[in-house]
Parts: structure tokens; sequence; C-alpha cells
């Protein structure tokens, strides 16, 4: 589903930085895969590279057996509205939009009708368990609330893929569980492929497999038998 074969990102300014040296792994379908490492080991890099967002110096990334660096820029944000769902530490939710209007968003630029676009608005909302908040603007909401909203959004074209940067960084330990939790629960029911980028060794032990990364290298790589529980499922 993922593969990164020889990637460097490097960064040439006053110094050059290379923030991804020579990277290589692959990711198959369906896994649910944590990324941890210091600050500045390339972890939001390599995801930015992922999901399209950058592009690599060198080597290759493909999704899906698709090669990502030779694509124009119109094919590549067609890839990621069709096949990549975003999940941000700090929502990145529109603050005059209702939640039913942030998570419609992306269903809208694609085209879809308006009466389509609420119903599957407001289905992914009763999914994160946000039934009541659908005409919440977010300063409305908590901020466990906010990432429901995020999340939902998304899913909102249930995506093959899911890349989350530092999901619970921005939430306290309980709410943090929580949508742990939820991530885990719609993993199994969708079967997405989850790539979560953190710094907390609990998100990181509730994945499928972990990988290590420090000074732009990956340096381990540790597959588990079996997901270790987050904590409660949500709407389980």
């Amino acid at each position: 589903m993922i593969d990164l074969d020889h990637v460097t990102r490097q960064f040439d300014g006053k110094r050059r930085v290379v923030a991804l040296d020579d990277v290589s792994l692959s990711i198959p379908r369906g896994e649910m895969v944590s990324i941890i490492g210091p600050s500045g080991s390339g972890k939001s890099t390599l995801l930015n590279l992922v999901g399209g967002l950058d592009r690599p110096t060198s080597g290759q990334v493909r999704v899906a057996g698709q090669a990502l660096a030779g694509l124009p820029d119109d094919e590549l944000t067609r890839v990621r509205r069709d096949s990549i769902g975003f999940i941000f530490q700090f929502f990145n939710l529109l603050p005059t939009l209702s939640c039913l209007e942030n998570v419609g968003l992306p269903l809208h630029l694609r085209g879809w009708p308006r009466a389509k676009v609420r119903e599957r608005a407001t289905e992914l909302l009763e999914l994160v368990q946000l039934t009541d908040r659908l005409q919440h603007l977010p300063e409305e909401l908590s901020g466990g609330e906010r990432q429901r909203v995020a999340i939902a959004r998304a899913l909102s074209i249930y995506p093959p893929i899911l890349l989350a940067d530092e999901p619970t960084g921005n939430l306290d330990t309980q709410t943090g569980a929580d949508i742990l939790a939820l991530i885990s629960d719609l993993h199994a029911r969708l079967g997405s492929t989850v790539v979560i980028v953190t710094h907390d060794m609990k998100v990181a032990g509730s994945c499928q497999r972990t990988i290590a990364l420090r000074d732009g290298r990956v340096v381990e790589d540790i597959r588990r038998s079996r997901t270790a529980p987050p904590g409660k499922v949500v709407g389980g």
C-alpha cells in the first residue's frame, strides 16, 4: 500500500538539513503503524511525503503502486482527495463552518449533491458520537470534540489511507485515550491503512507496528503479533 524506496528529503537554506536520509520501508494494506522519534527525527517529513504534501529530494514514494514524485500537481491533488485522509494535531477546522459543514466540505469539493453530503456527514458524526453537535461551530466544542470532527472529516471519503500527525498531542490524557480508542475502532471497522506520528509511547504501543526514526533514518522496526488494547473502544 505504501512504499518508500531510498527516500531522501533535504532542505537547503543557511545550512543544509537532511530530514530523511535514504529511508526504505513498506507498509502493507490494512496495517496500523506508529512513527516515533525525537523532535527533528523526520517523522512529520515522512508523513508529508506519504501524503503527497511534499516531494522527496531523491528516491521514490509509492502509494497503492502509484509513484507520487512524478505526478503533476493536479494529479497529486486528486490522489490526496480520493485516497488519503489527514488528521492534524491542531484540528484545522474552518471556524465559520458548523461541524456538519466541516465534515461535508471534502464531499462538496468532489461535486456531491447537497442532500447526499448532508447524509454522509451526519452518518460520520454519528459514528464519532457527535450527533448532538451537528450545527455547533468549532469554538463551541471541547478539544476532544474538535478532534472527533476532524476524524469524521478525514473519513468522509472512507479513504484507504489515514494519516494522523500527533492526533492526541493537544489533548488531556483521558481525551487522548478516547481518541486513540476511536481511531483503533475505526481502523478495525473500515480496514484502512493507518499511519500515526506520535511522541506518546502509549499511542505507539497500541499499533500493530512501530517504526522509530533518529536523524532521518529508521533505527528500529517493531512488529507486534496483535494490537495492544488502547483502552475502552468508543462506540464498540
